[in-house]
């Protein structure tokens, strides 16, 4: 368990060092306060537009960070030759990756803590009313970066950086396009094609049920009841990904 806390800390301190973050978070602010410009350029639903802008904005950024940053947890080490050292002392494999996977959490779960108070200050600023529901699309915007970093951790301990990035992109997309799979099975004539659309069905995530953005610009709140639901099902799916990636990780010959 102390291995697991030393390297997370570690790839978090590490995460801070590096600059891309910075710019990031910096382009997310920018985009926050951008909403601004769009919310008064529209005669109809100005709060609304403001509102959604800001939460795309959130929601974008954290992906791009779980999935380029997800993606060089393992392959750095590699590059750089450090993984020998590691996997040298007695550290398991697992604490490795889990300890990396902590580490991005917490740089993510900082981003997104510093975003949201700067996207609520520009909403407070300019009279816009605060809701629950905003909390609530926020706290599962997180739970899908579980999944999506979850996912570029997986493919990266078996593929080079830019095939898991194509991957994870991939996967990404095809989470959010997941309720029209089914719809487009059912059309298809072809039964090698039929299948291979089913099994992406039950297969891929469903990161569309994780995704209420629109319900909170609106100021509907989810029952709690499906926001426990959704996020107990990020964080199965995480843990799924997460036992494949040690899984092969273990098998890996360095």
């Amino acid at each position: 368990m102390w291995n697991i806390v030393v390297i997370a800390l570690n790839t978090f301190r590490e995460n801070l060092r590096d600059k891309i973050l910075y710019n990031l978070l910096l382009f997310a602010i920018f985009l926050i306060g951008g909403s601004v410009v769009l919310g008064k350029l529209s005669i109809m639903e100005h709060d609304k537009i403001m509102t959604d802008a800001g939460l795309a904005a959130i929601n974008m950024v954290g992906v791009v960070i779980a999935i380029f940053v997800g993606i060089g947890l393992v392959s750095k080490e590699i590059e750089r030759r450090t993984i020998y050292t590691i996997i040298a002392r007695p550290i398991r494999r697992f604490d490795f990756l889990f300890g990396k996977y902590l580490g991005l959490m917490t740089t993510l779960a900082v981003n997104i803590a510093i975003m949201l108070l700067v996207y609520l200050a520009v909403l407070w600023f300019n009279h816009i009313p605060l809701h629950a529901s905003l909390l609530q699309a926020v706290q599962l915007m997180f739970v899908e970066m579980l999944i999506v970093t979850a996912t570029a951790l997986c493919f990266s301990t078996f593929s080079t950086p830019s095939l898991s990035a194509m991957f994870t992109v991939g996967l990404y997309v095809v989470g959010h396009l997941i309720s029209d799979l089914r719809g487009i099975a059912e059309k298809i004539d072809n039964d090698v094609i039929k299948t291979v659309v089913t099994a992406l069905y039950y297969i891929c995530p469903n990161l569309e049920m994780l995704n209420i953005k629109g319900q909170a610009a609106a100021g509907v709140s989810v029952m709690l009841s499906y926001q426990a639901i959704a996020t107990a099902y990020g964080l199965f799916y995480s843990g799924f990904l997460l036992a494949i990636a040690c899984l092969v990780f273990e098998r890996r010959d360095f």
